[in-house]
């Protein structure tokens, strides 16, 4: 069995960074009955430095699992977050059909700061990258939720000199995926991540960069943009829901308009809050990517049968977690939670570190700032000689648990997606 693409179809993205996690995948996926569909292999280039792992690897583990569990249904698999054309080369050789191109090292992070007459001066610098600024001045776009996009020059420099350099990448990495595949007689779809930004991307730069990769021949299945809120990892949607909801509205309409594609929602563990929304203004066109919940829930198997090795870990990851959660969007402090020596109850330290689902009322997630800790030092606890083998041999010899663990897991999240189809 190979990786399809999965088009319009509702998706989610199952990233499993120990290769064990698929049959509790699978597990939920064939339990919730709602209609999503699975990418069960999906890695970014990130996760498989920090890992250990290759893309061959990430391929073999999720369709090893695909063929012993007798799974018939269409499945996906996802090259997260490509930089560079080296990086297509070494997913499109393994197998993969999903490509998540992400041009946020081109993105200018501090445009959204830029005064008018800062703006007028970088544009200059990328005018050659943005021919696109003509075709829209002084354009109103009007939405079906009955906002418009006003296209005035501020708007557009701000825009050119944010993405115009970010788009041209895009572009390039977009052809030459197509190029790859196509030569090589194989399928493929992509994804454009945006939501690397620390401001939420606009309904004018949305519409701008989408139609510009469309107009390029881009197989635009789906797209990620910075909404607003706070997406932290490992913790549920931080921020005012109407605001995110009329936001949400808008970007769907765009999707809709100038496709149809997919709105794409990164980092999406345990967002549970915005789910149904999510499945609801998209009328169905959605992916959901996960990584990091499914390592987390590999944790809560080893606070199950090993609570003294949690304790353990936990300790190692408090160690690393300033030094690694430079990269990651976070707001959890060391502060904010005990370290295990000052908890004496083993259910108690769970809660802190990972929480249950007794805790969360429903339609809701996990919000305990513990989760973030363990969360960022993935790399370091799986490629740490004890604890990663320690880490490892739990899971291996306690699969049940864990396949139970992650279907219970998912089940909620697939249940609040579902709720809004």
């Amino acid at each position: 069995m190979s990786a399809q693409c999965l088009g319009l179809s509702p998706s989610f993205g199952f990233g499993d960074r120990t290769g064990l996690a698929t049959p509790g995948h699978i597990a939920a996926i064939n339990a919730s009955s709602s209609g999503i569909l699975p990418i069960f292999a999906q890695q970014s280039i990130r996760e498989m430095a920090r890992t250990g792992r290759t893309a061959k690897q990430v391929m073999e583990d999720a369709f090893r699992a695909v063929r012993n569990a007798h799974y018939e249904g269409p499945v996906g698999a996802d090259a997260d977050h490509l930089k560079t054309e080296a990086d297509v080369d070494v997913t499109a050789e393994a197998g993969f059909v999903f490509f998540t191109i992400d041009p946020s090292a081109e993105v200018d992070q501090k445009a959204d700061n830029y005064s008018f007459d800062e703006l007028k001066y970088r544009f200059h610098d990328v005018r050659e990258f943005s021919p696109w600024v003509e075709t829209y001045r002084g354009r109103t776009i009007s939405l079906s939720t009955g906002s418009t996009i006003e296209m005035t020059e501020p708007v557009l420099y701000r825009a050119a000199v944010k993405y115009g350099r970010a788009i041209q990448l895009a572009i390039r990495l977009g052809q030459y995926i197509q190029q790859v595949q196509d030569r090589a007689g194989r399928p493929c779809e992509i994804e454009l991540s945006v939501d690397e930004t620390e401001q939420p991307t606009t309904t004018a730069e949305h519409f701008i960069i989408a139609q510009q990769l469309l107009n390029a021949g881009i197989r635009l299945v789906s797209l990620a943009p910075r909404f607003i809120g706070e997406f932290e990892k490992g913790v549920d949607f931080k921020g005012d829901i109407s605001t995110f909801e009329r936001s949400l509205a808008d970007h769907a309409a765009i999707a809709k308009v100038v496709g149809p594609y997919k709105l794409s929602l990164h980092s999406g563990s345990d967002k549970l809050t915005v789910y149904r929304q999510l499945a609801a203004y998209t009328d169905g066109m959605f992916h959901v990517k996960t990584a990091g919940t499914s390592y987390l829930e590999a944790l809560r198997v080893v606070a199950t049968v090993a609570p003294g090795e949690f304790r353990g870990m936990i300790d190692f990851a408090r160690e690393r977690y300033l030094t690694d959660k430079a990269t990651y969007h976070v707001s959890a402090t060391l502060e904010a939670v005990p370290p295990p020596q000052e908890v004496s109850s083993d259910d108690q330290l769970r809660q802190l570190y990972l929480q249950d689902w007794s805790s969360v009322l429903p339609g809701q997630g996990f919000t305990a700032p513990g989760r973030q800790i363990l969360h960022c030092t993935f790399g370091s606890t799986l490629q740490h000689p004890h604890w990663g083998a320690v880490l490892m041999q739990i899971l291996r010899e306690h699969p049940a648990v864990y396949a139970d663990i992650l279907k219970t897991h998912f089940m909620m999240h697939l249940a609040a997606l579902k709720a809004g189809l």
